[in-house]
């Protein structure tokens, strides 16, 4: 990074906050990384929440604690690259694959993203009269970080991390690529942001989950693991019987629960995941077409352009530069 850009990740947050709340703009912070922050639904100031998405890579420490809004809750949901937000009382470390809350009180948190990563992540920032309105009614029921936000203390706080499952990947697949129209996107981004608060802003009282909520949360795992399997065998995937026997259940039962919580079947869920990652593959420059093919279990390379041509809309000898849906595949994650 030159002089002038470590000059910015210095000042940036400082000027924030300088900024006072009503003129509070965190674009200073972000203007480091370029076009690797996005704003996928920016409604903070009209609506009282923002979803945001990020996407860069580091050569120093970076401060991202000035783009946090004076007295407002953030959830990140954290796919790539660590970093860490700290109160004076508590600190959190994202790793890859986790989610967790912070809220900025008087005090100003403190935040930073670790060099020489790829960090992916997304942000949803919600206001304090957003979540006054829509949940100051379970004040009993929340995170007591989530708590101190709806009453308006001002003592700043992290909330606890949670791993990110595959339901959280879904969302995070959506939110990046709205499925309705614009007119519908304002009530649409307003259901998915209360969505992400109900999963994690409340806090069940100690040692209690109810029986469904545990088939729930087991049937769960036991995709995220299924996932896992087929991300690290895209070449030679494992069948549906050495799948079951990996997580401890029979080849229809796992089909069937499969099916529920994504909403695809297996064999389609492992086609997308081959194109994502072709795509990514071919994105990089690491390999040409056939190379792509091959690396993700294609022998042919016909069928192999005709899967991606299905989920991409090209043929991947064009890829990317004659789509317009480069980031993800067509169809159910």
């Amino acid at each position: 990074m030159t002089g002038r850009s470590t000059k910015i990740q210095r000042e940036g947050p400082a000027r924030a906050r300088r900024a006072g709340a009503g003129a509070f703009s965190e674009a200073g912070v972000w203007r480091e990384v370029g076009s690797g922050w996005h704003k996928l639904w920016a409604r903070y100031r009209e609506e009282g929440v923002s979803f945001e998405w990020h996407e860069f890579a580091l050569t120093r420490e970076f401060d991202w604690s000035g783009s946090f809004h004076p007295g407002s809750t953030e959830i990140c949901l954290n796919l790539e690259g660590r970093g860490w937000v700290a109160s004076t009382e508590a600190r959190v470390e994202f790793g890859p694959g986790t989610g967790g809350f912070y809220y900025q009180g008087s005090l100003p948190l403190r935040a930073g993203r670790q060099p020489g990563q790829r960090h992916r992540f997304l942000t949803i920032e919600y206001s304090p009269s957003f979540l006054q309105e829509r949940l100051g009614r379970d004040a009993g029921q929340l995170h007591e970080v989530t708590r101190n936000a709806v009453a308006g203390d001002g003592r700043s706080g992290v909330g606890p991390l949670s791993l990110l499952t595959e339901r959280h990947h879904q969302v995070i697949a959506s939110l990046r690529h709205p499925p309705v129209y614009a007119p519908a996107q304002r009530a649409w981004f307003e259901a998915k942001a209360l969505e992400l608060a109900a999963w994690f802003l409340y806090q069940p009282p100690a040692g209690q989950e109810l029986f469904c909520h545990r088939q729930e949360r087991l049937a769960q795992e036991r995709v995220d693991r299924v996932v896992a399997l087929l991300k690290q065998h895209l070449a030679e995937p494992l069948s549906l019987e050495e799948l079951g026997k990996r997580v401890g259940c029979s080849p229809f039962y796992l089909s069937r629960t499969f099916s529920k919580l994504t909403g695809t079947t297996l064999p389609l869920y492992l086609r997308r995941l081959r194109m994502e990652r072709a795509a990514e593959l071919l994105r990089s420059g690491q390999c040409n077409v056939t190379e792509a093919a091959l690396e993700v279990g294609y022998s042919s390379l016909s069928h192999f352009s005709q899967a991606f041509h299905e989920a991409f809309g090209c043929c991947p000898g064009l890829y990317p530069l004659k789509t317009p849906t480069q980031q993800a595949p067509r169809g159910p994650r």
